[in-house]
């Protein structure tokens, strides 16, 4: 049996199918390669044993009746200032709306109601995170990547959520007021509906669509959501390392996705990918694959050239084939000690950083990226590195379509996963039963945690849910 994280199976058409058909369903599974420790208690115990094992171990996607994090975590108070990209008096408006509202339900009309779902798996240092309205028709989907340890991986999928959405939340106080919707009076509001709640009627009218300066809005959101999860764990870091120094080497990558309607807006940090497959209606049979992230690591001649100019004094920027011999991306979320020099002098020995001349060496600042879903698309598959470590784009789109058309109710997330198990034992000249039998910790010298989500979308015409192994 393949080792996978805890079961979930998504039987229900109805739970996983959006009125306005942007997706049909979900499917997701991971492999473990890693070996990791149990659950610690980072950050004096704000991220530990008791919140952790609800978002890895769910039976099914379960509904969110509240925000354990946004009730522990004060988002706003940083070592780093006040969240990205938010004018004050839109900032106290909406803040002071926000902490009265957070501990029961979500005010933003774009995440709202008791029908959001959210499931969530771990595979060694990986971590998923999947997020749904039945109701509304948006999706959130997210990928972390964990290194050096699963610290950072895991406050990624307690936090970035809720952060989220409380800058979308922030969003749509911004156009409420830059229309002059902010008043002392209740019945001036009635019968106004937000650039946001438009959008969320795209379900009962198909028409009305995203513009453009919205869309950008969104990608900011997931950008300012980032920023502040990273301030707040670097913070926490700080307040930690005398305890545990370890952390400030801790890092993730990261993969948003979030699908609304036929608007699929994407955010990455690192070397996971979302690749798009579509079909031309000229092209019958022939699927095409589009990539919708960067790749920010050495293997990127662009982020290698950008990494030696940034840094012209230092000779080693690049050591061994990796950032001052330590890592191999470029950009990603935690991983102070090549960020900040407080940090790296945190650490002793071998483990410092030698002649940290000019940080930061590792950057925070992420792609983003809009697409409108057009009738030939038909699925997007996200994946940590591990799963093209051993297939490229054109092949992962291919095995999905080639297994979707030869198994309608099939599961093609948990089939890219068993054919890496396949390809990474034939390439160890093993079979797939001998390698699986290799502990993990043992078994990272074959292949890298590996974790897969396939999007399939409304125009794939999947007539059922296919059961999900994450």
């Amino acid at each position: 049996e393949h080792d996978t994280s805890p079961q979930m199976r998504f039987e229900s058409n109805a739970m996983m199918k959006s009125r306005n058909g942007s997706f049909t369903c979900l499917s997701g599974a991971a492999i473990s390669a890693n070996f990791t420790l149990a659950n610690t208690n980072i950050c004096k115990g704000l991220i530990g044993e008791e919140i952790l094992p609800e978002l890895d171990s769910p039976n099914s996607f379960r509904k969110i009746v509240s925000s354990p994090s946004m009730s522990r975590l004060d988002l706003l108070s940083t070592s780093q200032g006040s969240p990205a990209s938010t004018e004050s008096s839109i900032f106290e408006i909406s803040k002071n709306l926000w902490r009265s509202s957070a501990p029961t339900t979500v005010s933003s009309n774009f995440l709202t109601g008791t029908e959001v779902k959210m499931a969530g798996g771990a595979a060694g240092e990986d971590r998923v995170q999947a997020v749904c309205s039945e109701k509304n028709g948006w999706l959130i989907c997210g990928i972390y990547d964990g290194f050096n340890g699963r610290d950072a991986a895991d406050f990624l999928a307690v936090t970035l959520y809720d952060n989220i959405v409380y800058y979308l939340y922030l969003l749509e106080c911004r156009i409420k007021q830059q229309d002059g919707l902010y008043s002392s009076s209740e019945d001036s509001l009635n019968g106004v509906k937000s650039e946001l709640t438009l959008a969320m009627e795209i379900a009962e009218n198909e028409d009305v669509k995203l513009s453009e300066s919205f869309r950008a809005g969104v990608l900011n959101c997931l950008t300012s959501a980032v920023e502040q999860a990273e301030n707040d764990f670097l913070c926490m870091v700080e307040q930690d390392m005398d305890d545990r120094p370890d952390l400030v080497s801790v890092g993730s990558c990261v993969l948003v996705v979030l699908l609304q309607g036929t608007d699929l807006c994407i955010l990455n940090l690192g070397d996971s990918r979302a690749v798009l497959a579509s079909m031309p209606y000229a092209e019958m049979d022939t699927v095409k694959a589009t990539q919708l992230t960067e790749i920010h690591s050495l293997e990127n001649p662009l982020e290698y050239q950008k990494l030696l100019a940034d840094h012209p004094n230092d000779s080693k920027v690049v050591m061994g084939n990796k950032v001052k011999g330590k890592l191999k991306v470029t950009r990603a979320f935690g991983v102070g000690y090549l960020k900040q020099k407080k940090f790296n002098d945190a650490l002793m020995g071998i483990l410092r950083v030698r002649n940290l001349c000019s940080p930061p060496y590792v950057y925070t600042n992420p792609h983003t990226l809009s697409h409108k879903v057009t009738e030939d698309d038909l699925f997007v598959v996200l994946g940590s590195d591990g799963l093209f470590d051993f297939f490229s784009n054109d092949e992962v789109v291919q095995l999905v379509y080639q297994f979707m058309h030869d198994n309608p109710t099939g599961d093609p997330a948990k089939y890219l996963i068993e054919q890496v198990v396949h390809k990474a034992a034939k390439e160890a000249a093993l079979t797939a039963e001998q390698l699986m039998r290799i502990p993990v910790g043992s078994r990272r010298k074959y292949h890298d945690d590996v974790t897969v989500i396939v999007i399939i979308l409304g125009n794939a015409r999947r007539t059922v849910s296919a059961s999900t192994s994450i």
